[in-house]
């Protein structure tokens, strides 16, 4: 298997929705000849759609000149599944990425179909934000050219791809794909195949106590993300965040994640978060969520409070940089990886990692261990890694 820049390669992209034509445009941008293959016409013209605005866009903010943008248009092109559900568009292809609905039997189902019309040299890549990558990949008979290549949306604009090789993914396929992802401009972080990955698995606190916090009645929503932001130094809080992204999609990457680790109290969802999605109210693409998006609506007040926003942010930044340290312990990625993760990925202000050891790894476990003895839960238990960070002086972590 060789995967070249340029021309030279040609990449697939199963599934038009905003994360597939994302993709697409990212590889076209570089040079590659890209098609788009989705079972749905609508879906197809809204990413053709989609492309054609992003490129005018490109142009009136001088970001492309027209000539460019042309280029990229023409690198692209758009299929639909034939009737018989076979994917022959790709045949032709040496890379395909697979981003199409976040359910395991669906993906299965895909990669066995790709599998039967692509090249024996083709790779085979999963787009899976949380699902594991080697039951994916059983699905093929050959599972050494399958693995994880995460984006984050939008993917033309986030810089952080997750590279997760599967159980059987073969080494010099990680390299090779790992490789032409960095040459797209792209910052890659190399992953185990966990539940979450690294930012799925490490960002769970930042909602989660989050939405602990505001269950209790301590702080309501406004007051937590005024907190975060001003105090934290995060750009956007818990709250706002998940409206953003879809009360939905967050919930449900929280169900898996819980699921995924047998029902770790770490995990637990917000059955209020639940009631938000049962309800209709998934955030800014529905007008209504944690805030209300609709015309007129008046967005209620923070409190200012210093003292209580000072709390909320040691609260959930301990649960943080704990999590982060067990992701160390439990090898799901080395410590400078899972900085850069969580600083390219979603956009904290530090890595965890580095903000714990200038904190002092003594003064988490300080607040971990008030918070489990306060509560009596095993969702606040310090990693053991954690323990020894505290006695060392400097700290050393074990990769």
């Amino acid at each position: 298997m060789h995967l070249a820049r340029g021309a030279a390669t040609r990449v697939g992209v199963l599934g038009a929705g905003a994360m597939g034509a994302g993709i697409a445009q990212v590889a076209a941008a570089n040079g590659h000849p890209v098609v788009v293959v989705d079972a749905s016409s609508e879906a197809l013209d809204r990413a053709r759609t989609g492309l054609d605005h992003a490129m005018r866009r490109a142009v009136e903010k001088s970001r492309l000149d027209e000539r460019s943008a042309t280029a990229i248009r023409a690198n692209v092109r758009f299929s639909a599944v034939s009737d018989s559900g076979s994917m022959e568009a790709f045949a032709d292809c040496d890379l395909v990425i697979e981003a199409i609905k976040e359910q395991l039997d669906v993906k299965r189902d895909a990669f066995a179909r790709l599998e039967a019309v692509v090249g024996a040299e083709c790779v085979l890549a999963t787009n899976t934000s949380s699902l594991p990558v080697a039951g994916i990949a059983s699905a093929c008979r050959r599972p050494e050219r399958v693995l994880g290549v995460h984006f984050f949306n939008p993917a033309p604009v986030m810089p952080l791809v997750e590279i997760v090789p599967g159980l059987g993914t073969a080494a010099d396929v990680t390299t090779q794909v790992r490789a032409l992802v960095d040459s797209w401009q792209k910052t890659t972080v190399l992953a185990s195949d966990t539940p979450g990955f690294i930012v799925n698995r490490v960002a769970r606190p930042f909602y989660g106590e989050g939405l602990r916090i505001h269950d209790e009645g301590i702080a309501d929503a406004p007051t937590i993300d005024w907190a975060m932001c001003e105090l934290g130094g995060f750009r956007m809080g818990p709250f706002s965040l998940m409206d953003l992204i879809g009360n939905d999609v967050n919930f449900a990457v929280t169900s898996t994640v819980f699921h995924a680790f047998y029902y770790d109290r770490r995990y637990t969802p917000s059955i209020t978060q639940q009631r938000l999605v049962e309800a209709g109210r998934l955030g800014r693409k529905t007008g209504l969520g944690f805030y209300d998006y609709r015309e007129g609506a008046v967005q209620p007040k923070p409190s200012t409070d210093r003292a209580l926003g000072q709390e909320i942010v040691d609260r959930i930044l301990a649960l943080l940089i704990n999590e982060a340290v067990e992701a160390v312990l439990w090898r799901v990625a080395s410590p400078a990886d899972i900085d850069l993760a969580v600083t390219k990925g979603v956009n904290y202000p530090k890595g965890l990692l580095a903000w714990g050891k200038e904190l002092g790894f003594e003064r988490v476990l300080t607040r971990m261990t008030a918070l489990q003895q306060e509560y009596g839960e095993d969702r606040y238990r310090p990693s053991a890694l954690l323990r020894r960070l505290a006695r060392q002086d400097p700290p050393k972590f074990y990769t």
